[in-house]
C-alpha cells in the first residue's frame, strides 16, 4: 500500500519557513548562489553519462587474469584499459603484437608483473 504524503498547512509552512530563516547558521542560498551550483546538482536518474570516448563491451577473460586485476582494488578496469593502450602505442599493427606476444616482450617494465 502506497503511503500518502501529508503536506503542511499554509500556517504550518509559514512557521517552518520563519524558523528556518531565523537560524543564522543555516541561511538559505540566494538565487545567484543556486544558479552557480544548479548544473552540478540536478541530473536525471540512473548512472551518469559517460564521456563518449569509451564503448561498453562484453569480454570473456580467464578467471585468474580477472582476479589479478581485481586484486589491484578500485580502478582495475581503468588499469586494464591503460595496459591495452600501452600495447597499442608500442605496436604498429596486430602482427607486431602477435610477434611480441610469442616472444614474451609485449609489455614494458612499467606493466610487467613478477610471476
Amino acid at each position: 500500500m502506497k503511503k500518502k504524503l501529508i503536506r503542511p498547512s499554509a500556517e504550518e509552512d509559514a512557521a517552518i519557513t520563519k524558523a528556518a530563516l531565523s537560524d543564522p547558521d543555516n541561511l538559505p542560498i540566494t538565487e545567484e548562489e543556486w544558479s552557480e551550483i544548479k548544473h552540478r546538482v540536478v541530473r536525471g536518474r540512473g548512472r551518469p553519462l559517460g564521456s563518449g570516448a569509451k564503448e561498453q563491451v562484453t569480454l570473456r577473460i580467464d578467471k585468474d587474469i580477472l582476479d589479478f586485476y581485481k586484486s589491484k582494488g578500485e580502478g582495475w578496469q581503468t588499469f586494464i584499459n591503460q595496459v591495452l593502450g600501452e600495447v597499442k602505442r608500442e605496436s604498429k599493427s596486430i602482427s607486431t603484437v602477435e610477434k611480441k606476444l610469442s616472444k614474451g616482450t609485449i609489455l614494458t617494465n612499467k606493466f610487467k608483473v613478477a610471476a
